[in-house]
């Protein structure tokens, strides 16, 4: 039964490598691609859905539409993907380009004229088919650094157009401009004892394992000395051979005396899917350490369809009179493989290093709902917003909602509830619930019915009530106060907001509404002047912003500007 189970995931990989065309899809750029990131790569709440394609540490590089098509979805925004084109093609894919800068003249005056009809700089539309029709090779934008951008690159996916599901580059040819010839580089490796029974190495708690290099390439771990059910995790990363960012690995599997164990390769995937990543790593330790340990194995299975279990979905039994040995494979997408051995034998030695696992009056199983209530707060956990049991941390004191910490990984919202029945109607209107780190208050959207403020989040931590009575600040680096501006190309300025954060933004020249840019990174909007919306000689400029509770700044000067050149 295990070798039938094993030969169809073989089977299933090859026939993945299989069903992609080749040849279809040209290079989304004319440079020779290097990947700063890869697919399925181990992102903060995310697996990476594309290649991040390095544009030679700088912006305005020519972009490319890699087959013919039509642009189907156009998203212009603060965060994420900043500006991104989405474009459909004939055969059943569609190809995305995130973080551009601008859009080529004819794309771009339809991207504006949108923004201008919505009033709004982020939007997001749909073209029809017949609207914005692209051929292979044309160039449809230039490389930037919008948006959740780090750096000046290219964000490159390929979608099945129908389920949206995101698939791997590489099934499409592009590893074949990659030069691969290095193996996965493994850091580290973990074993976790897995219930209160269990102890690795006089150990209850998770333990790191010495590795040797071997002769042939491989590792070989100290051996662990165990009993009860025990489970593994390794860190590692993949390098390319023009350069040595860490990218994700393509396949880890693990196998039990010679049989298959647990395993996952990243091929294609859904966005539902995509938090499941920190059910996958050690989440705990990446939160203190930013060390991110990928487990194999599921103490409590969650639905992640790249995983592939063997019937105790990795999770080893250590018995009396039974010597074992775990090999881990690490692979990238040209097979270049790591191995690592790991010798196991039953001891019944007592743990010296007794479980720190903190017990508390309540005991939270993922798969029930519970609501909990102190004071005037409560937090309701609806059925799987955890994916694990854990004894949580619950209080309230002087006003504060304690409600564990973030070494938990946390998959949907729960609901927190705070009343106040002391506030005025007037401070009711600018109060929100706050996250608390420190000295710093943190916005978390918030309803209000009455005298009962609510959220929904996915953060743990600390919360109470916050009081914003300060209006955002609009700042210009350089006076332009009655000057004329023949010369500029735009007009600049900076808005921040110290407590709720930036809601929303307008400007207008001579009361009508005109087009700011705004770059979050920076702080500031950006007003381009070929928008055609200046007049000839004297113009007036006025911008407000206001923030998330309602309190609001009016900026106004005036300008000259001649058109005449």
């Amino acid at each position: 039964m295990r070798f039938i189970f094993f030969f169809f995931i073989c089977y299933a990989s090859l026939f993945a490598q299989n069903q992609y065309p080749k040849e279809y899809f040209r290079s989304p750029l004319d440079i020779p691609l290097q990947l700063s990131g890869n697919f399925g790569e181990l992102r903060p709440n995310h697996f990476h859905a594309g290649f991040d394609l390095k544009t030679q540490k700088m912006e305005g590089l020519n972009v490319y539409a890699v087959a013919d098509g039509y642009i189907s979805r156009i998203k212009i925004s603060t965060f994420g993907y900043g500006k991104a084109i989405y474009i459909t093609h004939p055969n059943g894919f569609t190809s995305v380009y995130g973080h551009l800068k601008f859009a080529v003249p004819k794309i771009e005056k339809y991207i504006k004229a949108n923004q201008y009809k919505e009033k709004t700089f982020e939007i997001d539309i749909f073209p029809k088919p017949e609207e914005l029709v692209i051929k292979n090779g044309d160039i449809i934008a230039f490389s930037g650094n919008t948006g959740g951008s780090d750096g000046p690159h290219l964000h490159f996916e390929i979608r099945d157009t129908q389920s949206e599901k995101v698939i791997n580059p590489m099934f499409f040819n592009y590893g074949s401009q990659i030069k691969d010839t290095k193996k996965p580089i493994v850091t580290n490796l973990m074993v976790y004892p897995l219930d209160k029974n269990s102890v690795a190495n006089l150990s209850q708690n998770p333990m790191m394992l010495n590795l040797t290099l071997q002769s042939d390439g491989s590792y070989l771990a100290e051996k662990v000395l165990a009993n009860g059910k025990i489970g593994f995790g390794i860190n590692t990363y993949d390098v390319y051979d023009v350069a040595w960012d860490r990218n994700g690995v393509y396949k880890i599997q693990s196998f039990l005396n010679g049989r298959f164990s647990f395993g996952y390769q990243f091929d294609t995937f859904s966005f539902d899917e995509a938090r499941y990543v920190n059910a996958l790593i050690d989440y705990p330790r990446y939160k203190k350490m930013s060390q991110r340990v990928q487990k194999l194995f599921m103490k409590q299975p969650y639905n992640l369809s790249i995983i592939q279990p063997d019937g105790n979905n990795g999770i080893i039994e250590v018995l009396p009179n039974m010597t074992q040995m775990c090999r881990i494979e690490v692979s990238d997408f040209n097979d270049n493989k790591t191995i690592v051995s790991i010798p196991i034998q039953y001891s019944s030695a007592t743990a010296t290093d007794h479980s720190q696992v903190q017990e508390t009056p309540y005991l939270v199983k993922n798969n029930k709902e519970y609501n909990f209530e102190k004071d005037n707060m409560s937090v309701f956990i609806p059925a799987g917003t955890f994916y694990e049991d854990f004894y949580l941390d619950f209080d309230v004191k002087d006003s504060v909602l304690y409600f564990h910490n973030d070494d938990v990984a946390v998959h949907t919202n729960f609901v927190v509830s705070i009343q106040d029945s002391v506030a005025t109607d007037k401070q009711k209107e600018k109060m929100f619930i706050a996250s608390v780190e420190g000295k710093k208050r943190g916005y978390n959207p918030t309803r209000r019915n009455k005298y009962t403020f609510t959220t929904y989040t996915k953060n743990l931590g600390q919360f109470v009530l916050a009081l914003d009575t300060v209006a955002p600040k609009i700042t210009i680096p350089k006076s332009i106060e009655g000057k004329w501006l023949t010369d500029q190309k735009s007009i600049r300025l900076s808005i921040k907001d110290e407590l709720s954060g930036v809601k929303q933004y307008n400007g207008y020249l001579n009361g009508q509404w005109i087009l700011f840019e705004y770059d979050y990174k920076t702080r500031m909007l950006t007003h381009t002047f070929d928008d055609a919306i200046v007049a000839e000689g004297k113009n007036d400029l006025k911008v407000e912003v206001s923030d998330n509770v309602g309190n609001s700044t009016i900026f106004e000067t005036q300008f000259f500007r001649s058109q005449k050149q």
